[in-house]
């Protein structure tokens, strides 16, 4: 319940943007556009966008012939949660990193870079997927993937109002200035909003994850490998598709001073902490 709340939140928050950078594009007629533009976008998101997310990945779907130790492996920790097997999926990249998406426990797909499996002994990538089923089973994929779209989908609209911000609400011409500050504000508080809900989200799927694996430590391990590995390794369509970064287990765009700032993940060391404390209990 809380979960689709938070979905319910989200969509509406995003929708307003959509709604008041309509306004400045177009005024009032501006509004009406872009709100029947931010409903479609909504709809599509819920039955569409994990699907936009994997091609953008150039994601490669894998069974137990094609990729076995690693199909197994899922597997297994997904009767570990009760949960119904995802579609499994291979990123041919050097980042090391993974995501989960899709609208729900029965419609779920996991992905991993080819980089992940080259770099974590298989303990720590257990802790990994197992990180990523908690996100299903916590039904966060639904708000990661809407979150990751409609991001992408405010950044390119709030680029229009910059050439496009001619008429005010009643129609008559409007302050360029008005068009420019909306181009800056809408992303950022987009990120705001993910960056809102996707922090929690992170250390509940950490620690819903440790219990499925049974290895709180092995998470701990991984993260530490992974965060000091993104360092010198992009993941170059995150770097494409900045909105999609928050997906991911670990932000490979994270960083100091501001970018660090507007972080949809916590600090690597308080995530590490957290595990480890769970250890020693």
């Amino acid at each position: 319940m809380f979960n689709l709340m938070k979905t319910a939140i989200l969509m509406a928050a995003i929708t307003a943007l959509f709604v008041v950078i309509g306004s400045v594009i177009g005024g009032q007629q501006g509004m009406v556009i872009a709100l029947i533009f931010a409903l479609a976008m909504n709809f599509f998101s819920y039955w569409f966008s994990d699907k936009m997310v994997l091609k953008m990945y150039n994601a490669q779907e894998v069974d137990e012939r094609s990729a076995p130790q690693f199909y197994r492996m899922v597997r297994e920790l997904a009767d570990r949660a009760q949960l119904p097997m995802p579609r499994v999926y291979l990123i041919e990249e050097d980042a090391p990193n993974a995501f989960a998406t899709g609208r729900n426990p029965e419609h779920a797909a996991v992905a991993a870079t080819t980089g992940i499996l080259r770099v974590l002994s298989e303990r720590e990538l257990r802790g990994v997927m197992a990180h990523e089923l908690a996100h299903v089973k916590h039904r966060d994929i639904l708000i990661s993937t809407i979150s990751a779209t409609m991001a992408g989908a405010i950044s390119a609209l709030a680029n229009f109002a910059v050439f496009f911000s001619g008429r005010d609400s009643e129609g008559r011409p409007a302050n360029p200035l008005v068009g420019l500050l909306v181009a800056i504000l809408a992303p950022i508080a987009a990120s705001l909003i993910q960056m809102a809900i996707s922090r929690a989200r992170e250390f509940e799927a950490d620690r819903g994850g440790a219990e499925i694996s049974g290895d709180p430590q092995a998470l701990a391990a991984a993260l530490d490998k992974i965060h000091r590995y993104a360092q010198g390794i992009p993941l170059e369509t995150t770097e494409r598709h900045p909105e999609t970064a928050q997906m991911m287990i670990m932000n490979p765009l994270s960083g100091g001073g501001l970018r660090g700032l507007f972080s949809t993940h916590p600090s690597t060391e308080e995530r590490i902490a957290r595990l480890m404390a769970m250890v020693r209990r």
